[in-house]
């Protein structure tokens, strides 16, 4: 469904100019080529294509513009034609004569011709038929294809009237969406292009508003077209269209330029047009190379570990590797801070898959391993990706692996980073830490992952495999079948998925190459997991070993959504394509590595029917099964169809040019084997023959079981026989020229064609290949952006709005186009999600971009840039289909059957569709393919020659689309069918035969190269370049010892054939390759790099003239492999050779160049215009030259070259006495280009001069961009020349190259009006530290007037320290406000955006009021910037007391652009030596430092300057500079401390100490190690005298003592003090905040402020200091105020000037031309490195240099740095009483609960001196009374608030080992057992700086104050001294729920040592202070000591009725009985009267 236009002429135009026209149809613009001085008629004939979505309506309206082309101003509009469909939707075709109307709607006499076609649909919206396209005629014409459609708009369009034709349903729904947007959009409204003269709208197009910008309006809610692809971009002409011209925009609307869209600017890409397709460039594989890379991972503490009284240790293992931390005795909550480090050399393929993990075990020791309390893992990968590749300081969650429903197991604190080389980790920086651990807020988790993570299920789903390759190695099996002759399979298949280090496989199923497994296996995992990829491997079970047959990896992040419409991971069931080694079966493969998955596989090996799903499990419910074990169980198997329908596929390739065949494959014929899958592939293509089913009665859908075709035997089939024919014939090279031969394709060019089948599955490929397309126009895009941002092209800035809004119109057509996907059944849950989440993410950028894009300006352009290349990296990723469909095409070559070299091309690329967008990028195109050595082979050098270079022509679609498979091809062929297919007209032809060749002549302009690669040993190369175009190729001439030729030389290669029709070579040309080597005087050359162009094209019909012709030269990268490796500047041009012979071409002008030979020099109107210039050499001297040849450097040599001209500096006579020069400056004048991008780079080359007249080369330097050097004069007219002059001197020297110099032209002299804001922000900054000092005294004098807030530090207690501590609170603070500050400013500026858009919807065009605004705007910034500081000063006062220094969190160097003011350092470098030097680094390359500088300017300079007073003429531009004799320095270094020092010990720690060198003095402070410590505080300084230039290259090596054998070197910085000495920044001495005489803050420069500010004055000739009375000073024309009094020790006031002068240092920036900013006192941050492990950082060492001239005063003696001591303090603890102790044990007689208490405590890390009380015992009510006194002596520094403990490791360590703990006080309760174990109760643990205030009463003592922390008021016993309360002891129960277990009462007293030895206390109850006995109840005496008390206690008291009872009963009983004894005898007696 389409509508065509074909644009015939446009007649009747007046006058003489470029005409092009612009074909408009629902909002989607075509432009033509411009016709070049065109008269009266432009015959234009093109041929336009619209695919159109819906039905076309007849009130729609096709629009024609003709425009007089212009490539400055805005085109000018001739005439617009506008049509209203109707005819053609009736008719289906029309022809048009018609004339043109104007602005006002009237007609003019120009009349325009046009032929309409429309192919309509019958009512059916979005689905393409197979069958009706067949029948669509093909327009074969220039315009066809050209563009991609960029916009969705092609919807029935809302023109005006239009009424909607009713669609399907699913039409609507995309209509709907539509309808939102356009509404959205109707108010959008974009700056972008503006109506210029001419440009005006005609009535009928649209409805405009007011003055709103032509292309603007959205043309109704229709996405504008970008203007840029729609034209052919390598026509300079037509891009340079839109370079519009201030003129043109202030007459034609009147907005900042800043504001216009530049949709197209010459593309530096050169854009290949409908035929052929970009080469890629970079060559060298750099998968599976491998590579160095550390993972350090330091374990900080674990808490809240689940269990009672255990020991843990931590066990941290990546990958096989295991370390472990010491064990901690009885806690919960280890403290560790032990560091690993673990090394890898291996791929970052292997390296991110390996899995860290992190486990906590429960008392291991020699004997037994142990139990698991929990474990943490995630992969080195998702490390990787974090910021600064670290997670710094995070919580992981611990959980049991075993058991799915325990919940969580504790917490462990760790850092992991994972460092690459060349990586540098920036480690935040660390203070003390005393913001209270927030766990749940620093979880150890990826940005997006929950902290809850869950459990789940992932279900690996193993169907079936296809494919595999013969495995049939062994040659036993060989043996087998000759013997038994059984013709098994011989490959025993099963599958392997490893996944978060753990391992399942399926079955094996025996004898097999078509495997039916139908298993799943069950991974039970965190979810979402921290493991990036699923590895899924095919291997072959063997009784030796098992080989892997091919791997895939499924990446989790593409086949999941975390997004709040996201989804579970989710796969198939869809196959998987397996690419391995080659077929060929050898014994020993060597590139088994390719089928682990290592390296891109070089062909197709099997492929994998598979499926995943995740289930989330519910851990509450019974029944699940607990483990975490890998579980395979049986699947059910799929429908054959589910994966989707077999279709049979068509793959067509033509063979047009082989050219490049590297001459070590040897002259044997080469033939090319192209495969898709199986099929074609000659080897084990054939084994079996082919099975089709036909569905019983069925539609005759053919099924294929099958994969591994038959490629040679004949299938039946509609298109007469079709045979695969997948080779070319094999042929014979011909030489090319030294290196290379190509094969004769000249007019006959071999095909091949293949027929497969796959399940049909394209949509997939088409929605990737939409987005690729949105993101190769994104990237191409940005890369002019940046390459105008790089050669300072005007209005980059519009250029990226333009690319943002083919973004946005790109994003938004693929909504469209995704949308009418139809739902068939074989789309897997992960198609749907994929494409519902693909349209989201891509609607949602483009509204971002759309958003951007009015917010691109000058300023934020960077800013912006960046979040445009995060869309590149998004497009990119979303593009990336992880269901594979049909596999790759591989192309080999080969050379007597052996396989030499191949190429991968992805199937997507050349698929073919009939909607534009979705077609592959190279389908139906040709596309230069270079061929590679597979594998190891192509790795290094080896993998830069290229193998082959080919043209290639491919199309991939299915085969009933095959009509149009040659339609991409260059015209004018004739087809060469097999016998069979001789009159089929849809059967493939095996050759093309060309009739058509044009002949052309190729001129290659090579000027220069430049940064070339040193290839000699020299340093320097003699490079020469060889052009290859088609089959010839020619070399410049080779030029020694140079790494920036000039060769300018014109290279013509005559009689060029090309095939083809000739206007496709005009805008197709084939590509021309250069080539750079090294000549070398034996052996071959060494390549340097390679680099391709396109010419510029003229057919003999045009003329030479411009803007096309002559062409400009261009810069071009070189590549080397992947590393870029120079620039080449030339130009090329094709020219057609016409009838008319050679003769009609523009003659070769220029003389030849005698001098050189017969060589053309580039003629005149291509090479650049040059100028002359001066180029001044400031000689200061040489340092650190290494040796050469192994002979000392004693009398080097600097020689300077620039563009064949130079010059030598003086000799150095004696290097070793003074390496620096006599004579300073010299000078030499040499021709440069005007154009400043041109400037050749500048040498230097150092020789030495030995005897007899020899030199050799030390080393050279290339200076490739002379732009900072170059002077330019100020301008004239500025007012105050004499000012800006008087700039050049000081220590001007060309002040940073022009940056300093240009501001001095603009700044304004009469500041006076300004003073005052500068004088109240000065005052305030100064008066504030005045007031602060005011409080001091009256809070000392008021006393505890307000809250006890931290009480005020004494004077006396600040030392150095305090000074530092509060200086990193104040960095961290100023990180945090700055990254608090950027997210503002961003809301900030999208207000601003908001409020812009308003305005300019309300005023247009009113200049004035934009002016206003702007200035508005301006002073409101001012005032911002000025009222900052304001607010932070109300915090200060009542926190900061302390003065501050600056810290800096990275060398000094940085901050300052490395002193190099005026003194620049060039190293120099030594060429390579061997071949394995290649991948030597720049470091290792150094051999020395040329110290100097350079100054360029045109000649003759002003000669204002010469006049100046105190000109120097033999300085030239260098005034006022130092002398460079040897001076005296006073060297002072301070190191205060390292962090994060590497191991060098066994045990994981080192013992530091500092070794410093500098010149002849090596101080080694060996005596003063540090013991196993990685973060030692060394706090001390060092002074050495030295004398400049000699020594000044200071080193500071951190180095780890050993007892027995060398010390390790841990890591050195090195610091060049001598560009800090002579730097104007005044690196000698920092300056201080405030100038005090006495106290920890002392002054510490011999010189005061005001004497260095006279001194500055006077070297930068300012005007100053003038100190007025009242506290002001005046410099230059700045006038600062401040105090201007000062104490000394005795608190006496002095008048004084220095607070003043110190005013004006500290804002020196600000004064006008001599100002720079001062050094600060401060210090540094270095980060320590190790020659052996290259650009992986050791650790950082904190420290600052003072020097000081010897010839001044001396400096007073250096500031006392060394560490704090740490103080003693004594903690007593007395434990009163408990109360509520939960009763553990059964008493024996009577059952009862009791309990035998006691009360354990200990300080954290002193486990070893816990102290108990006595027991308690049975105790009946969990009260216990004890009265018991602990004593802790403790050293504490109360900077850090550690403790500070010093114990041996173990009995083997030599000495003492220094720990720094947090302060903690355990107390444990615990029941006492006599024979068993003592069973543990409970425990608190009580941080003594912040813990719960005690609770009153026992009652009140609750679960809260140990799980609601946060809310209570907290104390801190070295603040309170003494506290007394209750506490809660707490453990967990059965669920893992906090309870409590009893209280205690308890005292906390802390005492410093000196008071608890003037009032001592004993331990337990002792003397002195004794404690009284508590008083217990008797029944705690044990029952064998005093049985009888124990039986009366258990007697008495409790049966005490009962016995009373039983005793008065029995006395009863006794007298019943006595009774009835005794009655009888009585009543004897009585009755016998006895």
């Amino acid at each position: 469904m389409a509508l065509l236009l074909h644009l015939r002429t446009v007649s009747g135009l007046r006058g003489k100019a470029d005409r092009i026209a612009k074909a408009a149809f629902r909002g989607l613009s075509f432009y033509t080529r411009v016709l070049e001085n065109c008269e009266d008629e432009a015959k234009f004939d093109e041929t336009f294509r619209w695919p159109v979505a819906s039905n076309i309506d007849g009130n729609e309206i096709l629009e024609i513009q003709v425009f007089n082309y212009s490539k400055v101003f805005t085109n000018r509009l001739i005439g617009t034609f506008r049509m209203v469909l109707q005819k053609v939707v009736e008719e289906g075709q029309v022809e048009v004569t018609d004339t043109l109307i104007d602005d006002n709607n009237s007609a003019i006499q120009t009349s325009i011709s046009i032929e309409i076609r429309y192919q309509a649909l019958d009512g059916t919206v979005g689905t393409w038929n197979d069958k009706e396209f067949l029948e669509t005629p093909s327009v074969h014409s220039d315009g066809d294809g050209r563009y991609p459609l960029e916009t969705d708009s092609l919807l029935s369009g809302h023109q005006q009237g239009s009424d909607i034709s009713p669609g399907k349903s699913n039409q609507q729904s995309t209509e709907r969406s539509f309808r939102r947007m356009e509404e959205d959009e109707m108010y959008y409204h974009s700056e972008d292009e503006l109506l210029g003269e001419g440009d005006t709208l005609s009535q009928g197009s649209l409805n405009t508003r007011a003055g709103k910008g032509v292309f603007s309006a959205m043309k109704l809610g229709k996405a504008r077209p970008s203007k840029d692809d729609h034209r052919r971009q390598d026509e300079p002409a037509v891009l340079e269209a839109e370079d519009l011209d201030r003129k043109a925009l202030r007459q034609g609307g009147g907005l900042e330029p800043d504001t216009i869209s530049l949709a197209s600017v010459t593309a530096v890409t050169t854009n290949v047009s409908n035929k052929r397709s970009k080469p890629d460039i970079k060559m060298e594989p750099s998968a599976g190379r491998p590579m160095d890379y550390q993972v350090s991972i330091t374990i900080i503490e674990a808490r809240q570990l689940v269990g009672l009284n255990m020991d843990p240790v931590v066990c941290v293992e990546v990958g096989e590797e295991k370390k472990y931390t010491s064990m901690k005795e009885s806690t919960n909550c280890p403290y560790y801070n032990e560091y690993f480090v673990f090394d890898f050399h291996v791929s970052p393929d292997v390296m991110f898959d390996k899995i860290i993990k992190l486990s906590v075990i429960h008392s291991k020791n020699l004997l037994r391993s142990g139990t698991l309390v929990g474990s943490f893992k995630m992969d080195v990968g998702t490390v990787y990706t974090q910021p600064e590749h670290q997670f710094y300081h995070k919580w992981a969650i611990l959980s049991d692996p075993e058991d799915l429903t325990a919940g969580l197991k504790g917490y462990l604190k760790c850092d992991i980073a994972v460092v690459g080389k060349g990586d540098n980790i920036k480690t935040p920086h660390k203070a003390n830490e005393t913001d209270e651990d927030d766990i749940e807020g620093n979880l150890l988790l990826p940005d997006g992952v929950p902290p809850e993570r869950q459990w789940a299920r992932f279900y690996i789903k193993i169907y079936r495999a296809e494919g595999l390759p013969r495995m049939n190695t062994s040659i036993m099996a060989n043996v087998k079948k000759a013997l038994i002759g059984e013709n098994k399979d011989l490959v025993d298949p099963y599958v392997q998925v490893v996944f978060a280090g753990q391992k399942g496989k399926t079955s094996v199923q025996k004898s097999s190459y078509e495997p039916l497994w139908n298993e799943q296996i069950v991974f039970t995992e965190m979810f979402p997991p921290l493991c990036k990829r699923i590895k899924i491997q095919i291997r072959d079970s063997d009784k030796v070993n098992d080989v892997a047959i091919g791997t895939h990896f499924i990446d989790l992040r593409k086949i999941s959504n975390e997004g709040d419409k996201g989804f579970l991971p989710t796969f198939g069931p869809a196959w998987v394509n397996m690419y391995g080694s080659t077929r060929n079966y050898t014994l020993m493969d060597e590139h088994q590595e390719l089928n682990e998955g290592l390296g891109e596989g070089v062909s197709f090996r099997a492929r994998l029917l598979m499926s995943l799903a995740v289930e989330i499990l519910d851990t509450s419910n019974p029944e699940i099964n607990s483990s975490t074990e890998v579980q395979v169980e049986q699947a059910t198997s799929i429908a054959d169809n589910c994966t989707g329908k077999m279709e049979e596929f068509f793959l067509f390739g033509a063979f047009l040019e082989a050219t490049m065949i590297d001459r070590k494959i040897g002259d044997k014929p080469i033939n090319f084997e192209v495969t898709i899958g199986n099929y074609g592939n000659q080897i084990d293509g054939m084994t079996k023959p082919i099975r089709r089913r036909k569905k019983e009665g069925g539609d005759g859908d053919e099924e294929e079981s099958e994969l591994l075709h038959n490629s040679s035997e004949d299938e039946g089939d509609e298109d007469g026989e079709l045979v695969s024919v997948s080779s070319s014939p094999p042929m014979k090279p011909l030489v090319t020229d030294r290196n290379y031969f190509h094969l004769p394709y000249f007019e006959k060019k071999p095909c091949i064609y293949i027929k497969s089948w796959w399940q049909d599955q394209r949509r997939r490929l088409y929605n990737a290949n939409i987005m690729d397309k949105i993101a190769d126009k994104l990237e191409e895009g940005l890369n002019d952006v940046q390459e105008m941002i790089k050669t300072e092209k005007p209005h980059p800035e519009r250029r990226l709005r333009g690319v943002l809004e083919e973004l946005s119109s790109g994003c938004l057509r693929f909504v469209t186009l995704a949308d009418k996907d139809q739902h068939h059944s074989s789309r897997t849950r992960l198609d749907r999600e994929r494409l519902k989440s693909c349209m989201r993410e891509l609607e949602n950028m483009g509204q971002q971009a759309a958003t951007l894009r009015s917010q691109v300006k000058k300023n934020t352009m960077k800013d912006k840039l960046k979040l445009v290349q995060n869309f590149l990296q998004k497009l990119r990723f979303l593009a990336d289909e992880p269901q594979h469909t049909i596999p790759d095409i591989f192309i080999w070559m080969m050379s007597n059957n052996k396989r030499i070299a191949y190429a991968r091309i992805p199937s997507k690329d050349i698929l073919y569709s009939i909607v534009d967008e979705e077609m592959g990028k190279d389908c139906a195109k040709v596309k230069t393919i270079f061929l590679k050595l597979p594998g190891k082979r192509g790795f290094g050098p080896a993998g830069w020659t290229v193998q082959a270079k080919m043209e290639m022509y491919l199309w991939l679609g299915l085969n009933k689309q095959r009509k149009d498979f040659l339609g991409g091809l260059p015209c004018g062929f004739e087809e060469k069918k097999t016998a069979r297919g001789q009159n089929l007209p849809s059967f493939p032809p095996i050759s093309l035969l060309y009739t058509k060749k044009q002949v052309f002549q190729l001129r290659a302009h090579m000027y220069q190269a430049r940064s070339l690669f040193a290839a000699d040993s020299s340093g320097l190369s003699d490079p020469f370049a060889r052009v290859f175009f088609i089959s010839q190729s020619q070399c410049t001439e080779v030029l020694n010892e140079t790494l920036c030729p000039t060769w300018d030389q014109l290279l013509v290669f005559d009689n060029v054939e090309l095939y083809g029709e000739a206007h496709e070579m005009r805008d197709d040309p084939p590509i021309i390759v250069i080539e750079i080597y090294d000549q070398d005087t034996v052996g071959k050359a060494d390549f340097m790099g390679r680099t391709f162009a396109k010419p510029v094209v003229k057919m003999s019909d045009e003329q030479y003239c411009p803007p096309r012709f002559p062409p400009q030269l261009e810069y071009y990268q070189i590549y080397r492999g992947n590393s870029t490796a120079g620039d080449l500047l030339a130009a090329f041009e094709l020219l057609q050779i016409g009838p008319g012979g050679k003769s009609d071409l523009p003659p070769i002008d220029g003389p030849m160049d005698i001098d050189r030979g017969p060589i053309l020099p580039v003629p005149l109107g291509i090479r650049p215009v040059l100028s002359k210039y001066r180029v001044e050499i400031l000689f200061w001297g040489l340092r650190d030259l290494k040796r050469v040849n192994l002979a000392q450097v004693d009398r080097p040599r600097v020689d300077i070259e620039c563009a064949g001209r130079g010059v030598q500096s003086a000799l150095i006579q004696n290097y070793k006495k003074n390496p620096n020069f006599s004579t300073l400056v010299k000078w030499f004048e040499v021709d440069l280009p005007e154009n400043e991008l041109l400037h050749p780079p500048l040498n230097i080359r150092v020789v030495d001069c030995r005897a007899f007249g020899r030199y050799t080369l030390v080393g050279s330097h290339a200076v490739s961009s002379l732009r900072k050097f170059i002077y330019r004069p100020p301008d004239k007219k500025a007012q105050h020349w004499n000012m800006t002059a008087k700039h050049l001197n000081g220590y001007l020297a060309m002040a940073n190259g022009a940056h300093r110099s240009r501001l001095t032209g603009e700044i304004v002299v009469n500041m006076e009006p300004e003073v005052p804001i500068k004088k109240m922000e000065t005052m305030v900054k100064l008066e504030a530290s005045e007031e602060e000092k005011e409080k001091k005294k009256k809070k000392k004098k008021g006393g505890g007037g307000e809250e006890v807030e931290e009480e005020e530090p004494d004077e006396s207690m600040l030392d150095w320290w305090s000074k530092y501590f509060a200086s990193i609170e104040t960095m961290k603070e100023q990180l945090r406000q700055q990254e608090a500050a950027a997210a503002e400013a961003e809301e900030k500026e999208e207000m601003e955006i908001a409020e812009e858009n308003k305005l300019d919807s309300s005023m247009k065009g009113s200049k004035g009021l934009v002016r206003n605004k702007e200035k508005s705007k301006i002073p409101k910034d001012d005032k911002k910037k000025k009222q900052q500081p304001a607010p932070e000063l109300p915090e200060k006062k009542n926190k900061q007391k302390i003065e501050e220094l600056k810290v800096f969190n990275k060398e000094l160097e940085t901050e300052f652009d490395n002193f190099e003011d005026w003194l620049h350092t060039f190293n120099l470098l030594r060429g390579k030596i061997g071949d394995n030097d290649d991948n030597a680094t720049e470091e290792e390359r150094i051999v020395g430092r040329f110290k100097g500088s350079i100054c360029v300017y045109k000649v003759p300079l002003p000669d204002d300057i010469a006049k100046e007073a105190g000109y120097e003429p033999s300085f030239g531009m260098f005034q006022g500079i130092p002398t460079n004799d040897p001076i005296n320095v006073l060297v002072r270094v301070y190191i205060v401390r390292a962090t994060d020092l590497h191991p060098a010990d066994i045990n994981g720690k080192a013992d530091p100490y500092i070794a410093i060198k500098l010149g002849k003095t090596d101080i080694k402070d060996k005596e003063n190690y540090i013991s196993k410590q990685l973060n030692p505080v060394f706090g001390k300084s060092f002074d050495i005298e030295a004398t400049f230039p000699m020594e000044s290259m200071l080193t500071v090596a951190v180095y780890d003592w050993d007892l027995v054998g060398t010390d390790d070197l841990i890591g050195e910085t090195k610091i060049d003090l001598e560009n800090r000495y002579y730097s104007k920044h005044r690196a000698t001495c920092g300056v201080s905040q405030t100038y005090s005489i006495h106290g920890y803050n002392t002054w510490r420069d011999p010189m005061k402020p005001s004497q260095i500010l006279s001194k500055l004055c006077k070297e930068g000739k300012v005007d100053g200091p003038h100190f007025g009375p009242g506290g002001r000073v005046k410099v230059a024309n700045r006038v600062f105020t401040g105090p201007t009094e000062i104490e000394d020790e005795n608190g006496q006031k002095k008048q004084t000037d220095e607070h003043l002068a110190l005013a004006v240092l500290r804002h020196w920036e600000d004064i006008p031309r001599a100002g720079c900013k001062l050094v600060p006192e401060h210090v540094e941050t270095r980060p320590l490195l190790n020659p052996d492990k290259p650009g992986i950082e050791q650790g950082r060492l904190e420290m600052w240099v003072d020097m000081f001239p010897m010839d001044m005063p001396a400096p007073g003696p250096a500031i006392d740095i060394s560490p704090r001591k740490p103080k003693k303090y004594e903690l007593r603890v007395i434990v009163w009483n408990t109360d509520e102790v939960i009763l553990e044990d059964d008493d024996y007689f009577t059952g009862e609960k009791s309990s035998d208490i006691f009360v354990r405590g200990w300080l954290k890390g002193q486990q070893e001196d816990k102290q108990d009380t006595d027991v308690h015992y049975h105790s009946l009510t969990g009260e216990g009374n004890f009265n018991w006194r602990y004593i802790f002596p403790f050293d504490y520094l109360m900077a850090e608030e550690k403790i500070v403990i010093s114990k041996k490791e173990s009995m083997f360590s030599w000495d003492e080992t220094e720990y720094k703990i947090p302060a903690r006080l355990t107390l444990q309760v615990w029941d006492a057992d006599h024979f068993s174990a003592d069973d543990f109760l409970g425990a608190i643990e009580l941080d003594l700086n912040r813990f719960p205030r005690g609770a009153k009463t026992s009652k009140q003592c609750s679960l809260e104050m140990v799980t609601n922390e946060a809310d209570l008021p907290m104390i801190s016993i070295f603040k309170q001294k003494r506290v007394k309360g209750w506490w809660p002891f707490v453990a967990r129960d059965e669920n893992d729920e906090l309870e409590i277990t009893g209280k205690v009462e308890a005292e906390l007293h802390l005492l410093t040592a000196e008071e608890a030895e003037k009032s001592p206390a004993g331990l337990a109850r002792n003397e002195p202070d004794p404690l009284e006995k508590p008083n217990r109840p008797d029944t705690s005496f044990i029952w064998f000591l005093n049985p009888l008390k124990s039986i009366k206690y258990l007697i008495c008291t409790r049966y005490k009725w009962l016995i009373i009872k039983i005793v008065l009963a029995l006395l009863l009983l006794f007298m019943v009985a006595l009774f009835l004894y005794s009655m009888p005898g009585y009543m004897v007696k009585k009755l016998l009267g006895a």
